[in-house]
Parts: structure tokens; sequence; C-alpha cells
């Protein structure tokens, strides 16, 4: 019979039910439990207890696929507001299904069409990836839905990303795929250049 170190060794730092049944039986997944070596993240998804990972990110990205760190999250991890989010901006493309979390999300349902523009992924730990958004198009975006977030959020990533070496030119290429700002972000640069 194999030890708890042994099952262990056996599944990946994050995994589904699923994934863990292929592995190790229904009991000796259960046993892992009730010894407090995994814990639940969400229904159906666990980590190992020694795992230091982000385990929001990792149930948001584990729940879908396409979800793409946005607005404040985003800014916040280029380092551009000082902000600490109290929920975490997740973009999908609208029409996508928004699953239910025991994170904190704000969902945010993007256009399909320019959803991939500016769209990188970030290594969250134990071989998973969730979407982020580039610094530029953070901006654009805080541009875009500066009717919900408030002006100074736009104003102040773009005179932080200014000031780390951002280049204009580079921002209003990214922006003409969304033509309704392009005249705000260039009036924005030229009152801050």
């Amino acid at each position: 019979m194999p030890t708890i170190d042994e099952l262990l060794g056996e599944l990946p730092e994050t995994f589904r039910y699923s994934e863990a049944i292929d592995r190790i039986s229904e009991r000796q997944l259960r046993n892992l439990i009730t010894h407090e070596r995994i814990t639940a993240l969400s229904r159906g998804l666990y980590r190992k207890n020694d795992w230091l990972g982000d385990d929001s990110l990792i149930e948001i990205a584990a729940k879908s696929p396409q979800a793409t760190l946005c607005l404040r999250s985003a800014l916040a991890r280029h380092d551009l507001i000082d902000d600490i989010p109290a929920e975490i901006d997740i973009a999908i493309p609208r029409g996508s299904w928004t699953p239910a979390t025991t994170t904190p999300v704000s969902w945010r349902n993007f256009d399909p069409a320019t959803f991939t523009i500016g769209r990188t992924t970030l290594d969250i730990g134990a071989g998973r990836t969730i979407g982020i958004y580039s610094a530029e198009r953070s901006i654009i975006d805080a541009f875009r839905l500066r009717h919900i977030d408030g002006s100074d959020l736009a104003y102040e990533a773009l005179k932080r990303w200014l000031r780390v070496g951002g280049q204009p030119s580079e921002l209003l290429r990214l922006a003409k795929a969304f033509p309704r700002v392009v005249t705000s972000i260039r009036q924005t640069l030229e009152i801050l250049l």
C-alpha cells in the first residue's frame, strides 16, 4: 500500500477531481483530504497543501480557460497603479459562460472581435497560465471604461507608464483598434508630454 507521500507524488500541484482519479483511487484521494495533505479550492478543484501559488487565479483559470486579467488587476500586475483591487477584474469574450467562483471576481464582457488584442499569458504556477492584457491594452481599457472606473485610474496608469519608458506611438498604434478612445488618449498624451 502506497504511503501518503507516494500518493502525493502521483499528483500535480493543482488538479481537478478527474485528474486525481486517473492517477489514484477515490479512497486514496479522500484519505489525502482527511489527513489535510490536499485542500479543495472549489468544487472539483484541489491543490497540495505545501503549494504556495495564487489559489484565486488557479480557480479562475481552471473554470474559464479564456479568463484574462484586465483593468485594475492587470494595471496592478504591471505596476501602473498602487491599488490592491478588492475583486479580480477578469475579461471574457461577450457571450461566454460566466462561471461561479469562490474568489471575488468582477467579470467583464469584452467584444470577441478585439478580445485577443494585447492578450498574453501569465504563468501562475503548477503548470497553469491565465491570460493578461499588456500594459498598453490595460491603459486603453481604462480609458474605454472610465465611465465605470473613473478617469483618475486611466490618467494615473498612463502617467506611470510614460515615466517607466512607455512609447506613445506604440499605445496609439494599439488604440487604433478601439477608435472611440484614440482622440481621448491622444489629447491626454499631448497634455502630459
